[in-house]
């Protein structure tokens, strides 16, 4: 999701529940045991002066006063996090230590239980990472959401508008708010409640780090984020249940951007009266009620029964933060479990008695590794693609990962139009690898010989696909490369500030167009890209596909800037991830989501 910290995968690599990752973007375990980090924002442009300014607050956000004050709670979660996820890759080389979880009581009529990481921070403003926003899309709405096919749908707005274009080009957007939309107290939502939410995310003291660029395309949000304004002009209240929003030019993305965490709809009392922890028991909108939160072992959802749309079919859902998710399964103590590299292989069998139980899902998200190119010696693309070609990704899919993810050859995944399934992009070529690196103006040099990796975790090692990798740069190109391990929250600050020039990350699209990853990541005046790339012509590009209702053409474009980042090495694709997850036979309509999206209210129990 924005810049995806925790995600999904770590969890489905070894089989436990932590995906090991943070940001919009999950904790840190790329592949193996490594949190890894799946951004999930959209960006768009501005000037190069705003381009600094606002990446000179996104550095300062880590020093905040708000940060350095964050509640006891928070930080004990974090370190028994860490505990855990130590745990989790010590098993994964080979150790005999196991985790054991808590007993569990008997599900109970109506109770869904699963397993999943513990939320960093559910203020929908602050979130940034899938493993938070895979509960607060349960807990709260907004005016729209993504259904299950993807697709724009009404969420507390009675229906979908369309644009209504102004004499100055501005486009205004009209939303009716539905008679019987509630939080979850029983007050009602109103325009006005919707107004002060989004001026209260782009509000300068919020620090969000997604607000930026999911509501810029607001008249005045821009303005009112740097503190020029009083309010944001673009977000009118025409009566309770009317508000009216203003941007400034056609776009074909903004109502997508309207489905993310933060553009839902808060309580205004609740955060004022206690801004600092409110987060921790939110008074949402959403199909789901926050019951209990046991910091470290997990939550309870249970369901609200005057939700605007149908309420949910099970009566509670059970999230476990702790355990080995498929020995939980097995035990009957979860209802859904992912699978991890540990268990495929014997899911996979026709003979198991977890075979017939298995589903799997491609997802649009991608792991990649990623150069800083204005340090050296990666301002070169010799030595970029040198390492690019130096990787034979195959060979760690199938003998690494057992198939557990699909080999990457280009930025934008399988499941959208731009996504090319002939492009094979940098090829594994060791000799071309070797003859790229001599023409290196860093050939012989120190900068080539002290090259570091840095990922997030915090293992003893990092993990069998690092190790692999590791091994292919010895072997093809004679490097002893360093593979440094950070704490997530630590690495996600760094990477903000452009500190580190080689790092690994994750990226999990928050809606099905390519502009979320390509334009967010890669555009000069974005805040997600944290390559530091300044193209003048992939801008050029990313601006015309931006603004283009042209489908054939949107699409060509972001092929075009795909080719162009990967041909240049800026990014290295490496896996696209696919859900790999056992359900109990009594679960009805559970299916894997492509993405984070609202799906719970859909699960039904068959007692």
């Amino acid at each position: 999701m924005s810049v995806v910290r925790f995600t999904r995968w770590a969890q489905r690599l070894n089989g436990s529940v932590y995906d090991s990752s943070h940001w919009k973007t999950l904790l840190a375990a790329f592949v193996l045991c490594v949190a890894i980090g799946f951004a999930a924002c959209s960006g768009d442009g501005g000037t190069q002066q705003e381009e600094q300014s606002q990446r000179s607050a996104r550095a300062d956000r880590a020093q905040t006063e708000e940060q350095q004050q964050q509640a006891d709670e928070e930080q004990q979660r974090r370190d028994r996090q860490a505990t855990i996820q130590q745990q989790e890759q010590q098993q994964q080389v080979g150790t005999d230590q196991q985790q054991t979880a808590a007993p569990v009581a008997p599900r109970e009529r109506g109770e869904f239980r699963i397993a999943r990481g513990e939320p960093i921070n559910l203020d929908p403003a602050q979130i940034t990472d899938v493993t938070s926003a895979v509960i607060a899309v349960e807990v709260f709405g907004g005016l729209l959401v993504l259904d299950r096919d993807l697709r724009i749908s009404p969420d507390l707005a009675e229906s979908v508008p369309g644009p209504m274009p102004n004499d100055d080009g501005t486009v205004t957007y009209r939303f009716t708010i539905r008679d019987n939309a509630t939080f979850h107290d029983g007050k009602r939502i109103t325009a006005e409640d919707f107004k002060w939410s989004l001026e209260r995310n782009l509000h300068p003291e919020t620090l969000s780090p997604t607000a930026p660029d999911f509501l810029g395309d607001i008249v005045g949000a821009r303005e009112y984020t740097r503190g020029r304004a009083d309010e944001v002009v673009g977000i009118q209240v025409v009566d309770d249940q009317t508000l009216d929003i203003t941007i400034l030019q056609s776009t074909p993305v903004f109502l997508y951007k309207l489905t993310y965490p933060t553009a839902y709809v808060l309580d205004r009392a609740q955060v004022e009266a206690d801004p600092e922890r409110w987060a921790l028991a939110p008074n949402g909108s959403g199909p789901f009620r926050l019951t209990e939160w046991q910091l470290g072992e997990g939550l309870t959802l249970e369901r609200f029964d005057d939700y605007h749309l149908e309420p949910a079919k099970v009566r509670k859902v059970s999230v476990r933060f702790a355990g080995g998710a498929v020995e939980q399964f097995e035990n009957d103590e979860l209802d859904q479990a992912f699978i991890g590299l540990n268990d495929i292989e014997r899911v996979r069998d026709p003979a198991s008695e977890l075979n017939e139980l298995y589903v799997s899902r491609s997802e649009l998200s991608i792991f990649y590794l990623a150069f800083n190119v204005t340090l050296p010696p990666f301002d070169d693309p010799n030595v970029r693609l040198a390492l690019a070609h130096a990787i034979d990704k195959t060979t760690i899919v199938e003998d690494v990962l057992d198939d557990l993810l699909v080999a990457a050859y280009q930025i934008v995944p399988p499941g959208l139009a731009a996504h090319d399934p002939e492009y094979r992009g940098i090829v594994f070529d060791p000799e071309l690898a070797q003859e790229l690196l001599a023409q290196s103006r860093y050939a012989g040099t120190r900068e080539i010989e002290n090259i570091r990796l840095t990922i997030p975790g915090a293992g003893a090692t990092p993990g069998s696909v690092f190790e692999a990798i590791q091994d292919m740069w010895r072997q093809h190109l004679g490097l002893e490369i360093e593979i440094q391990q950070v704490e997530f929250a630590t690495f996600i600050s760094e990477i903000d500030r452009g500190l580190y020039g080689f790092f690994s990350l994750g990226w999990s699209l928050d809606y099905p167009d390519p502009h979320n990853v390509l334009d967010y990541k890669f555009h000069s005046a974005s805040l997600g890209n944290d390559t530091q790339l300044d193209s003048a012509e992939i801008d050029a590009l990313l601006e015309d596909a931006r603004y283009s209702f042209d489908h054939e053409l949107r699409t060509s474009t972001y092929q075009e800037v795909d080719r162009m980042l990967v041909e240049d090495a800026i990014w290295v694709p490496l896996y696209y991830s696919v859900a790999h997850e056992v359900v109990k036979p009594y679960v009805q309509d559970y299916v894997p989501t492509r993405m984070v999206i609202p799906h719970l209210r859909f699960v039904s129990i068959e007692e």
